[in-house]
């Protein structure tokens, strides 16, 4: 058997580009995904599109091909696997939102004000020397699972608090080179693409492909990675060379947990974690029980033949 037949092709893009039509748009694409078998969540708005998507290699390629002809020709386009014995995503989702990773910045056009782009190589080079201002542009959970060595986190709760922080270290940073990155890229579109036009800096670089581009390419070895990167997928987080980590999500607060977390007497598996323990009414531990005997029983059937 065909090693493809035994695992889920994970697809990460997104490109800004501008967009329109989108409810008939929005449709089009659900359609089609649905008859492709493909489940994750798509986003779409007047500025592009961004999500994650898994199926096999035929309905994957069909949906790339579907958004090429809607001039999606550079898309920042990242493949993984994992095998078919776990569900990666239940349902397929298609949303269209004002902006496509949120930022509340008016008038940001990523596609217009870019800062630099490194390689994976290249940027491995850059953040050896110790002068480099090197900012973690996630959010404070991710940051905790792993970053690169010396980075900083802003602490984010949500990726809209960013402007605030770059503010407060603009006087610090004025003559400094920063280099930013997230999980895939796109948050770095839009936060160097802010910097640059902010002139937050002497100089703005970006981390093109994001981690996981840099996981892909970089051993083990050399790296300057420590710990694992969350991803927004059944995984829910990889090593080196994209292996599936250790981590898993409590389905009640979303936030990842370690085998040792899970050992606690505090985490009940689809109900509670020690982050959650205690805030859930007795209606919502009842709704929880039910919503998990339903994944369990979708997780038997899950995906296409």
């Amino acid at each position: 058997m065909n090693n493809n037949d035994q695992h889920w092709i994970i697809a990460a893009l997104y490109q800004f580009k501008t967009l329109d039509n989108l409810e008939t748009r929005k449709q089009e694409l659900l359609d089609l995904c649905k008859a492709n078998n493909i489940l994750g969540t798509l986003i779409i708005g007047e500025e592009g599109i961004n999500g994650t998507i898994a199926g096999d290699r035929k309905g994957i390629d069909t949906i790339k091909a579907f958004l090429q002809n809607w001039g999606f020709n550079d898309l920042e386009y990242k493949e993984s696997s994992s095998p078919k014995d776990k569900a990666v995503f239940y349902r397929m989702k298609v949303k269209i939102k004002k902006e496509i990773v949120t930022m509340r910045v008016n008038n940001m056009k990523p596609n217009e004000h870019r800062a630099n782009y490194l390689s994976p190589r290249e940027w491995h080079e850059l953040i050896k020397n110790p002068d480099v201002i090197i900012l973690d542009t996630r959010n404070d959970y991710e940051f905790h699972i792993g970053t690169f060595r010396n980075a900083i986190n802003p602490q984010l709760i949500a990726f809209k608090d960013f402007p605030d922080f770059c503010e407060k270290h603009r006087e610090e940073w004025k003559d400094k080179i920063i280099a930013m990155f997230c999980t895939g890229g796109i948050r770095c579109e839009k936060s160097t693409s802010f910097a640059t036009v902010t002139n937050l800096g002497k100089e703005v670089y970006h981390l093109k492909g994001g981690i996981l581009k840099y996981l892909e390419e970089i051993p083990q070895e050399e790296g300057l990675w420590d710990g694992e990167c969350f991803v927004f997928d059944y995984r829910v987080s990889v090593g080196y060379g994209l292996v599936p980590g250790e981590y898993q999500l409590c389905y009640t607060c979303r936030m990842p947990l370690t085998n040792e977390e899970r050992e606690s007497p505090l985490y009940s598996y689809g109900l509670h974690c020690h982050h959650c323990h205690g805030t859930l009414s007795e209606q919502q531990i009842k709704r929880f029980s039910s919503r998990q005997e339903q994944m369990n029983l979708g997780a038997c059937t899950f995906g296409p033949n």
